[in-house]
């Protein structure tokens, strides 16, 4: 039992630092949101040689040096990079400074499925060619899975803060976020900067190429006609603080953190599991406070394959009577693994603020099997109150988030 001096604190979010393939930063994402814009192109990152289609959504006319200061981007993996460069970009977005969280009791959370496996590929590479002796082992060190988190310490030069990696593979954004959510909401830090980040890998590609599960073209969250994900990569790193701080310093609040669910059921390795993204749904709604008919919208996990898309609609009519607008971000930005639920958080704090619901691109015909209104194609304005961020991941591994519009009383 919590006493007067530790009282549940509410938390918001104040800042917001989005490295994507439709734009780097929150104005250009949001304007990538509401225009529906697609970052689908021919994979550069590795000799797509062999493949009868390789696409993704790799991130383009990203600097490094433009947002790393403090250390030499080159002693960093191409994940640790876009991280500390959306962690810079949520703490300007939130109108600080480092030296202002360098005053506080910090939490770093920096969610993935990958980490630097970009890297990892380069080094079976040199390995192949050379032998184990010729190794770059400046790539050894930067391949550590440890800085995605611990590189955002360094660069903002934080001195009370603890630095966590979570690796839940794609719901690890939301588990993150969820970490932040519990640590401001108990008293146990003063801030934090939570999300997640990964790379365009030659690993993962292959893995999904091989279940059979890449797009040929484009992906298609719900549509009748879909053939499977797009890799994507970047980064999602929200800024969150308690709302008496928030308020303190007035701060632009985009939404309020209610709540979240976990829930791993360890139904098979790969394939979800209807019931219990089910029962994680309705975990995340009892801790928010919330119901099912107070929901708005939902940012769905709609990774564009069959299993995935037909599962995670059943589970949402088996929660609620009449399911509400249910969109999929991956028809723009493609599967960005770790990144993945934390930059649809935030798009969902973004369409609080902004009053509009995201679209889901490529669509043509909504598949009978799924039954779910996705907006297809064009924004659509709404008032939103709450919103819900669904997360799915391998091993069933789940992970739901409900954001609300922030309001003074309770």
């Amino acid at each position: 039992m919590y006493d007067d001096e530790r009282a549940p604190r509410r938390v918001v979010i104040t800042g917001l630092g989005t490295v994507t393939s439709i734009g780097l930063g929150v104005t250009a994402f949001l304007d990538g949101l509401r225009s529906g814009r697609s970052g689908v192109k021919p994979i550069t990152a590795f000799d797509t040689t062999g493949f009868a289609h390789a696409n993704g959504c790799e991130v383009d006319d990203f600097d490094p040096a433009d947002w790393i200061h403090r250390t030499e981007p080159a002693e960093l993996g191409r994940a640790t990079q876009f991280s500390i460069a959306a962690a810079r970009m949520a703490v300007e977005d939130a109108g600080l400074t480092p030296g202002d969280l360098r005053e506080r009791k910090v939490l770093i959370s920096v969610g993935t499925t990958d980490a630097e496996s970009r890297d990892l590929d380069l080094l079976v590479g040199q390995q192949l060619e050379h032998g184990p002796e010729q190794l770059d082992h400046r790539v050894v060190r930067r391949a550590q899975a440890g800085r995605l988190s611990s590189g955002i310490v360094r660069e903002l030069g934080l001195v009370d803060v603890e630095a966590l990696t979570i690796p839940t593979a794609c719901a690890a954004g939301n588990y993150a976020i969820g970490s932040g959510f519990d640590a401001i909401r108990d008293g146990d830090v003063e801030a934090a900067l939570c999300g997640g980040a990964d790379a365009v890998c030659r690993k993962t590609f292959t893995g999904f190429y091989r279940l059979g599960t890449i797009a040929p073209e484009v992906c298609q969250p719900f549509d009748k006609d879909r053939k499977g994900i797009l890799t994507g990569e970047g980064a999602g790193i929200l800024l969150m603080e308690s709302l008496d701080s928030a308020r303190a310093r007035g701060a632009r609040i985009y939404a309020e953190v209610l709540g979240y669910g976990l829930s791993c059921d360890a139904h098979h390795p790969v394939a979800p599991d209807q019931d219990g993204l089910a029962r994680c749904i309705e975990v995340a709604h009892a801790n928010a406070g919330v119901k099912a008919e107070d929901i708005d919208f939902i940012s769905a996990h709609g990774t564009g394959t069959h299993a995935n898309d037909v599962t995670e609609a059943g589970a949402i009519r088996q929660v609620f009577d009449n399911p509400p607008p249910t969109i999929s971000i991956k028809s723009m930005i493609g599967h960005s693994m770790g990144a993945a639920s934390a930059l649809a958080s935030a798009a969902c704090a973004l369409a609080i603020t902004e009053d509009f619901i995201p679209p889901t691109i490529n669509h043509r015909e909504t598949d009978p099997e799924c039954g779910l209104d996705c907006v297809p194609n064009e924004a659509r304005p709404a008032r939103l109150n709450v919103v819900q961020n669904n997360a799915l991941a391998f091993a069933g591994n789940n992970a739901v988030l409900i954001l609300g519009r922030y309001e003074e009383a309770v």
